[in-house]
């Protein structure tokens, strides 16, 4: 069978498709439907029984306060059915239609509208309480006072709308700890989407070249073409199954930086094209995944003359509690690379290295006349 890169660039473009996107964003939507029936259930929920059972038991004493040494129970009686009719009644109509229909319009920034449903609901919730109070108690009840409909009405439009203003009071902080919860949570689906974003980029970059330089091998050497094409596989699944852990084992990150350094030097007959040395023992040592490779990348891609001795040296030192990273690749300040949307530029390095390391790294890049100088170190 006759492999070609045009094959193996249709299976990598069938099995690395950006998975992260579709499955990502799937789970991203699972769990705010999942935050919001949280919400409504708990907080919402709480929030609105709590107020009612406050207003239900300061009704009730300012009741008993008010009949306090009355022995009539139909006084009683009627003076409960009054305050519910008067003011219970209206102030749950009052309550809901500003939580429901006020509101929006103040998060609209209209205003005038706002004032004016307002003022309409709280007196209409005010004529609705006394209507019930002709219906059920009599117009004798309305009327033991020339002045007693007006102040009535005046008075349970005042606790009406002073009602409507803990209801927007309420949804102002529902809303509220809404919002800052879906930031939260938009805040870490975007650090996990870059994350994975950052993953999926190193792919490309190296790819389809080292995919041409095993297509051009397989001519030459059929045999050691397999070899790198095993470790193009093992670098493939390293890259889509087993980063998708928080932290690896240091030794893994190492065991796939050198295949990543084989699979570069393909492209070059030099083979002290790459200077690759590690000091300290990385067992049981673990770090972020691909933390190292975005410099690497970089490196091969400004590092011009292949003919050099030792034009790429990359050093990792493991020291306790410590790993230094030391990346130095020699260039051409004469020639322009050529500019390439794949790989990482430093912004989105630093960027996801204070995700991963806030307060635990240091990263010092220097760029000479000839040289360029990559040092990371990272406090485990």
């Amino acid at each position: 069978m006759t492999f070609t890169k045009h094959h193996f660039a249709d299976k990598y473009s069938q099995f690395a498709e950006p998975i992260f996107y579709r499955k990502g964003i799937h789970r991203f939507l699972l769990r705010i439907i999942q935050y919001f029936k949280i919400v409504k259930k708990s907080i919402v929920v709480g929030l609105h029984i709590g107020f009612w059972l406050c207003y239900l038991v300061l009704t009730i004493v300012l009741v008993v306060l008010s009949l306090r040494g009355e022995d009539n129970n139909a006084i009683v009686a009627e003076t409960t059915e009054r305050v519910l009719y008067f003011t219970v009644i209206p102030s749950v109509i009052c309550y809901y239609l500003f939580y429901f229909l006020v509101f929006p319009k103040i998060r609209e920034k209209k205003f005038v509208l706002t004032i004016t449903y307002a003022l309409l609901f709280a007196i209409g919730s005010s004529l609705i309480g006394n209507l019930l109070i002709y219906i059920f108690l009599g117009l004798e009840s309305l009327t033991e006072r020339e002045e007693s409909i007006m102040v009535g009405i005046a008075f349970s439009s005042f606790v009406c709308l002073a009602t409507g203003i803990v209801a927007l009071i309420t949804k102002g902080f529902i809303t509220w700890y809404e919002e800052l919860k879906l930031k939260e949570e938009l805040k870490q689906k975007n650090h996990e989407m870059e994350m994975a974003l950052v993953k999926s980029q190193l792919d490309p970059h190296f790819l389809f070249n080292t995919l041409n330089n095993i297509d051009i091998l397989i001519l030459k050497d059929a045999t050691e073409a397999s070899k790198y094409l095993n470790k193009l596989s093992d670098i493939m699944r390293f890259m889509l199954f087993e980063t998708k852990a928080d932290k690896i084992l240091l030794s893994k990150e190492i065991e796939y930086i050198e295949k990543y350094i084989a699979l570069q030097k393909i492209r070059t007959a030099n083979s002290s094209y790459v200077n690759f040395g590690i000091t300290g023992s990385p067992n049981g040592k673990t770090i972020a995944p691909m933390v190292f490779l975005p410099f690497i990348e970089n490196a091969f891609k400004h590092t011009t003359n292949k003919k050099l001795d030792d034009a790429i040296t990359i050093r990792i030192a493991i020291d306790k509690e410590i790993v230094k990273f030391d990346c130095i690749n020699k260039f051409n300040p004469n020639r322009k690379i050529r500019q390439e949307n794949s790989g990482l530029g430093n912004t989105l390095i630093e960027k996801r290295l204070n995700l991963l390391y806030p307060e635990k790294h240091t990263l010092e890049v220097e760029k000479g006349k000839e040289q360029y100088s990559v040092r990371l170190t990272i406090v485990q």
